[in-house]
Formats: C-alpha cells, structure tokens, sequence
C-alpha cells in the first residue's frame, strides 16, 4: 500500500513519529559484517547546555554524510557522544550551587561531584532530544561520554604511557591562570581582547649615586615581586649603573641593576623591571640569573600578605589604589593610554593571570613532529577540506610550545598521579598504588581536551583491541569548525599517532561559524542568537537542514536568513505539489516499461537525471553540498517540475499504451530519484514521499543511491529539447512584453546559427502548439518582426505594429551584454592553466561548448541588434 499525501504539505505532521520508528527498528545501528565500513564520530557537544544554530550545522553535514553513505551501501558508523566539558560545566553548577547559597567548598569533593552527574543527565536527555528533533541517524547502542568508565581507563593508559615515555613532566612554569575558576589554562583557551589601559611610568631612586630611573609598566600591581631591574649591556646611556640598586617603590626593597640583552632599547625607557613569577619573559630571565621567584597574589587575584596594606585588595583595585598613593608621593613620572592584547579566559571571560604555578605539562615538539612527518605521506596524512586549513593545522604545530593539562577543578578526570605520605615520591600508573593508605592522589584533574584528543579510538573501546577498533579506524570523516583545528584537531592527530601509529581520520571537513543577518558572531551579550528548536517548529527541520547545508561553501561562515530558510520551505512544497501530481498519473501504473521506448521529451528528462546524477555524487565525495544543493534545487525546479510535469501531459493522456507507460514509468524514474538523492538533505519529508509512491522497501533509509536511467538519446535530440524549451520560454516573454493573452496564437519562424530559415518536426510543433498557442512558418526578408535569441538559433514572429523599437533594442542590447559576460568569463576559465589541468577533463570540455556556444548567440543577438538600429534610422 502506498500512502496517500495530505492536500497541504504540513511539516508538523510530517515530521512528527519517524524517528522513533526509524530507532526501534535499528536502521542507524551499525555492524552489518557483509558490507564496507564508513565511520564518523560525532564531535561530542558539552553537556553544559542545549545545542545552539552552529551545533544543528555541523551535525546535520555529518547526517548528510552519513545517510549518503548508507544509500550507498556502506556499513556506516555514525557514533554518538557528548563531552564532559571540565571548566565550563563546573562553573555552571557553581552557578546552581550559589542561587542556592551553597558554594562546592560548603559541601565537598564528592558532593559536588553528585550535583555535576545530576547535570550531566539532565542536559544529556535535552541534548539527545533536540538530536532527534534534528533526525540525526545516530547510532546510540555506542554511545559515550569522556567521564564513562572505557574513557577513564584510556586516559590514565595514555596519562601514564606519555610520562614514563618522558613526554610529561611536572613543573613551575608561568601559566595562564584563571582567578574566577582558579585553574590554568592552557595558551589556546586564552582569547586575547584588545582593550584600553594604560603604561605607568615610575621613579626609581638608586641607592649608589642618588639618581632617578624611569620604568614602564602596565601591572603596578604585580611590583611588589619585582626581583631585578634590567638594561640593554651596550645601552650607553645605562653603563654607568649595572651593578647598583635602585629602591622599588612599591616596598622600599632595594633591586639590582642587571644588564641582557633581551632589553629592547627602542622600547619605552629601555629599564625593565622583572617580575619572575608574573610574566614569561621575566621568569626565563630569572631562570637565567638565578633569580628568586616569589608571587604576591593569592589564587583568586588578591593581593597576598607580601603586598603589605594592600593585602586582601583586589588585583585592580590594589592597581588604583598604588597609583593614587605613587602620584601623593610624587613617584609618578607621567601616565599614557595604552591600547593593548589582554587574555581573557574563554569560559569564565575573566582577565587571565599570568602566575608561576607547579603544574603537568606535555613535552610537545616529539609529538608535533611525527605527525608533521606523516603529512608529507599521502596514504597517512589527514585531507583537508578545504585544503588551506592544511597550512593552519601545520603552521600551528611547527610552532607548538608545551601543553599545560593540569586543571584546578573537581569535574574531569582525576590525574593519576600519587604522593607517597612520608618521602614524597611521586608515583605515576594506569591504577593506585596496592598500598593505597600511604599515597595521596594529585587533587587536580586533566585540561577537558586531553579526553576529547582520545575520542576517535577510545569511543571504539580502546586500549582494547575491540572487533570495532579494527573495523573503524581509523575514522573516515571529521566534521569540525575551524575555530577547534588547535583545540582539538591537532590533539586528536598526535594522540592517534602516538597511541595507535595512524592518523585519526582520513579527512577532515571544516566549516566556518553562522553569523546573523549582519554578519556578526552570535552571542549573548548582543543577544542575537537563534534557537534551531524555534526555527524547526517554524519551518520544519527539513527546510532548517537545506538552508544550513546548501548556503555556504566548505570553511566559510554562514549568515543565518529567515527568508531563505523560508525559501527551503517552498522548495519542498513545490516537491510536495509536484508528487500529488505525479501520484495522480500513477494510480493505474502496475509495471515499469522499457524506458527506450520513452518519447523524445521523456528522455530529455531522464537524460538530465542523469546529468545531475553524475554532478550530484561527484559533489558529494568532495563535500561541496552548496553545489548540490544548486544543481538539485535548479534541476527539480525548474526541469522537473516547471517543464517536465507540463510536456509530460500529452504522453500522459495519450491513446498509445505504451506512450503512456513510458510517461508514467519516467515520472516514477526521475522523481524517486530525486526523492533519493534528497533524502541526505531531507530525511523527513523524502520518507513521507517515497512511502507515498510504488516502493519495494519499508523505508526510504533501506534503500540505494540511485542509479543512471541511462537511456540513450542522440546529441541531435537534446539539441531539439533544449531548442524547444527555449522557443517557448521566448514565445511567452513576448507575449507578456506585449500584453497578449497567453491562449493568443502567434505564428513564428526559426532561424539557425547561420541565419538560415529552419522547421522543426511535427512532434516538437505539436508541444510547441499546446504549450504556448504557436506555430511554426517562414516570412518573407522584408517583413518586421519582433525577434528573440534562443538556443542555437533566433524566433521571430510578425508583429510589426504592435513594436515598439526602442524597447526591442534595450532588450538586445541587455542580452548582448549578458553575453559578453559570458564569453569573458568562459575565456577566462580556459586561459586558467589550473582549472584546464586539474579539473576532470568532462568539466573543461563542457565549458569548451559552452563558450562556443555564448559565442555564437553573441553574434546572433549582435545582427539582430544591427537590424533594429537599422529599421530604427
């Protein structure tokens, strides 16, 4: 039984009841041993809060992809998974915590850790619910999650392998340092804000010779751990005083005067004062110099008891505190606005501290390098898409500074790391010490993406060697926004090299961002985001999918528009329309016919098919889905639907069973095709029409990528087709440019390419008679006419005192303009050495013709123009 679609396509209805269906019956779970795998894990969504517009975008590429590849036979894994998100999720239980007046530090360690599970479930329930509002084809009999026991046990596996393989270390580095979630981070969640500050310049009185220095510096705050004054060695202005001291004004401590050239003499007052333990520069120059390394502030930005009355202060309130008291004891020099790069923490969006701090960290370059060396290998480097995002993802490894994991949080996994009670050896293994009572665990945990870096592999059961380990990595696909090639692309490829000696993935494709109307970011604070889950009850999650797949080319940003996500919407219900239509004609079809026996326009169309078939799945391989979506929206709109479904109709009612047969047989053909290779894009609607046509499976997800209709038809016969859609499209732009009824005959003539008078045979009269009321003769040379440029050729018809000249030569000249643009383009296309080489040998012929072919319409509108000036003088 097929089913019977509603008057009016309704995407509530529509959409509501496949899923479930779709899951109880396992059409996304993976595992059928007789066909070739295809995996793709899902980059896991952080379980801090529901899924945002970028979210719908990369899930809804990786379906596409995944639905394609079932089509197509594959056994597709699609994995599902969310992410522990250490920072960002404690700090939103944090927040709970503190609406309740509870602060974790109140109810301790393994109570918070209660509350942060109870987060956990709520937003995954959320987020697997807006999954499949988004008809995500996940298989959820694998899903993970970076805190589940098989995850755990990969990180401690991979935590103690790289440090008794020397790649971890634990040392007192500067870090950045987060004072709201009191934790490091490491460089890359660190983003740096352009603000307004300010550069202070400070007196110094030396002690030897009673002088004054002048030093710079825009963190007053921090001098109460400066340790040293620097100077160029060869600064000649300074010479005389390396060796001596100069009073800190901040404490009254006396500082010596060093010389290195790290100094920049161009740079301010070239006296630098160094701070070890609150600045990187300054901390290697202590390292150098044997400097003490104190710190002055306590680990939520106060001052600390070294900073005297200020202790307690806040960090900038000690700032403005210390100035005002400098500029009372006239130790200000001057004071300059001064715009410069601050760090901010990407998750709290507090100003980052750079503090010295005792933290593990991951020796990089080893690392780096051997993922560096498997790029310049093809059958073992990772495939970008686009391929410039290959530069960004090695030029950010070729210059890879030591990964700081060690995070200050509770939520994460536990570093697994031990102190022995008494004598402070530090014991590092995938599991405790057996004599656990006289070890203490390190209290901090592991940087969120060091679990995330494992995902491609550990999600596949390793450190076991499990049957889907071996069948699924490595990974096929990774669909990610460029924003994480650092964060986590880079992690995953070197843990997959370390751990499994192979590259993660096969290919990555990037995307950009989806940017409102205006092209700015969403966000918060201009409170310009959008709910996917509004846009779905609005226009159906089909429309939301084609607009978000189909409107921007791989690593581009997206600019969200209602109106054409609203134009997704018609697109389908034109389909919706053009299906009950084709239904109608089906209603007696029991068997498909011979298809070489279809009718001149009948393969016209199913020559198209295949055309746009052949495009379709070439796009697909490269990930080019606005091409796709151009190509099917062109070809199902306007071929299909505006053309096919009204030449059709006279192969629909005609007398000749088998004329009949052939028209109904291809309707079936092409539209079930295009319902299939729509399906990607649209899982809902496709569903709803292919249930609703003559169909041998129980759901559209069981069955194949189409195939070529392949029926042969002649070049002289798509010459005809195409010559005649044209003759009608321009019999009909006259009659509307002159008033005339559409039911008007008109009598028109053709001439070809060299200007020769041309029929056309009885069957293209005949259509071209139904569909626009016009027949074909021939005029005499002296007769006015009002003429039209058409496929390979010109249509005239006499209608000589209705013309009205000045308008037929704006009209050509409009179209010899479009022309030229055509032919430059072309030209231009050819002259490119690239796209002559490298693109596929079909491609450059069929611009070859093209050309040819804008050429030869350019000089035909050209005399016709030439005529018109003419008539006109």
């Amino acid at each position: 039984m097929t089913k019977q679609l509603a008057a009016k396509y309704d995407h509530h209805q529509v959409e509501e009841g496949y899923y479930e269906e779709w899951l109880k019956k396992g059409y996304f779970t993976a595992g059928d041993k007789s066909k070739d795998p295809f995996c793709i894990v899902i980059p896991p969504p952080n379980v801090t809060g529901k899924l945002h517009l970028g979210h719908a975008w990369d899930t809804t590429l990786q379906d596409i992809l995944a639905r394609y590849k079932r089509l197509q036979g594959y056994d597709m894994l699609w994995l599902a998974g969310m992410d522990h998100a250490g920072i960002a999720t404690q700090a939103k239980v944090d927040a709970r915590l503190k609406e309740q007046g509870i602060s974790r530090y109140d109810i301790g360690r393994e109570k918070f850790l209660e509350h942060a599970w109870a987060w956990k479930e709520e937003y995954a329930s959320t987020i697997r619910k807006q999954w499949a509002k988004l008809g995500l084809s996940l298989d959820y009999s694998r899903e993970r999650f970076t805190l589940d026991d098989g995850l755990s046990k990969a990180v401690r596996k991979v935590f103690s392998d790289l440090y008794h393989d020397g790649l971890i270390y634990q040392g007192e580095r500067i870090i950045n340092w987060d004072p709201e979630a009191k934790t490091a981070l490491s460089n890359i969640e660190v983003i740096h804000k352009e603000i307004e500050g300010a550069m202070y310049y400070f007196k110094y009185r030396i002690v030897e010779n009673g002088q004054e220095l002048v030093i710079a510096t825009t963190r007053p705050e921090t001098m109460f751990a400066d340790q040293a004054i620097f100077v160029h060695p060869q600064d000649e202005r300074y010479q005389g005083i390396i060796g001596m001291h100069a009073i800190n004004p901040a404490n009254g401590e006396a500082l010596p005067i060093m010389a290195d050239d790290y100094i920049d003499m161009s740079f301010g007052t070239a006296v630098m004062k160094c701070t070890p333990a609150h600045d990187p520069n300054d901390f290697q120059l202590a390292k150098k110099y044997g400097l003490a390394m104190p710190i002055c502030m306590n680990p939520d930005a106060t001052m600390n008891e070294m900073c005297g009355k200020y202790a307690g202060m806040d960090r900038f309130a000690c700032r403005k505190a210390l100035v005002a008291d400098f500029e009372a004891a006239g130790v200000v020099d001057h004071i300059e606005k001064h715009m410069h790069q601050v760090g901010h923490s990407e998750r709290t969006g507090v100003i980052v501290e750079p503090y010295l701090s005792k933290q593990w960290f991951v020796k990089m370059k080893p690392l780096a390098d051997a993922v560096l060396e498997n790029q310049q290998i093809e059958e073992e480097k990772i495939h970008f898409y686009p391929k410039r995002f290959e530069k960004t993802f090695q030029q950010w490894l070729e210059n890879i500074e030591d990964w700081c994991i060690s995070r200050q949080l509770w939520w994460g996994h536990r570093i697994p790391a031990w102190y022995h009670k008494e004598s402070g050896e530090v014991y590092v293994g995938e599991e405790a010490p057996k004599d656990i009572e006289n070890w203490e665990q390190d209290e901090d945990v592991l940087d969120t993406w060091f679990s995330s870096a494992l995902w491609p592999f550990s999600t596949l059961g390793w450190p076991q060697d499990t049957p889907d380990l071996e069948r699924y990595f490595p990974n096929d696909v990774l669909v990610t926004g460029y924003d994480i090639i650092f964060f986590w692309v880079a992690r995953m490829a070197f843990q997959s090299r370390y751990c499994m000696k192979s590259r993660p993935f096969k290919d990555v494709l990037i995307h950009g961002l989806v940017r409102d109307e205006q092209g700015r970011k969403m966000s918060k604070s201009l409170g310009n985001g959008i709910d996917p889950m509004d846009v779905i009850d609005t226009y159906g999650v089909d429309a939301l999918r084609f607009f978000l797949t189909t409107n921007s080319t791989p690593g581009q940003d997206l600019r969200f528009s209602a109106k054409k996500i609203e134009a997704s919407w018609n697109f389908i219900n034109k389909i919706w329309n053009a299906t009950r239509f084709v239904q109608l004609q089906l209603e007696d079809f029991d068997q498909m016919v011979d298809l070489a026996h279809a009718s001149t326009i009948d393969k016209w169309i199913l020559k198209r098919f295949d055309e746009v078939l052949a495009s379709v799945t070439e796009n697909m391989e490269k990930y080019e889905f606005a091409l796709v979506g151009n190509e099917l929206y062109s070809f199902i709109w306007d071929d299909f639907c505006s053309w096919y479904i009204e030449l059709s109709k006279a192969g629909l009612q005609s007398e000749d069973a088998m004329v009949k047969h052939a028209a109904q047989s291809t309707l079936f053909v092409v539209l079930q095709g295009i319902v299939k290779m729509l399906h990607p894009f649209m899982p809902f609607v496709t569903e709803e029409i292919y249930l609703s046509l003559p169909h041998e499976k129980e759901s559209i997800n069981l069955e194949s990528w189409p195939k070529p209709a392949a029926v042969a038809m002649s070049e002289e016969e798509m010459f005809a087709v195409r010559q005649l859609l044209s003759m009608i499209s321009a019999v009909r732009e006259i009659k509307t440019d002159y008033q005339l009824k559409p039911s008007t005959p008109l009598e028109i003539a053709i001439k070809d390419e060299h200007g020769a008078w041309k029929q056309i045979d009885e069957n293209m009269a005949a259509i071209l008679q139904k569909m626009c009321h016009a027949s074909c003769t021939s005029f005499a040379e002296d007769v006015e006419v009002v003429a039209r440029p058409i496929y390979g050729g010109t249509l005239s018809t006499p209608l000589a005192a209705m013309v009205d000249l000045e308008e037929e030569i704006a009209k050509l000249e409009k179209e010899l303009d479009r022309l030229s643009k055509e032919v430059k383009r072309s030209e231009g296309m050819l002259r490119n050495e690239n796209f002559v080489k490298k693109a596929p040998a079909a491609k450059v012929e069929e611009e070859r013709e093209k050309l040819e072919r804008y050429q030869k319409q350019h000089a035909i509108v050209q005399e016709e123009l030439a005529e018109m000036k003419k008539k006109k003088a």
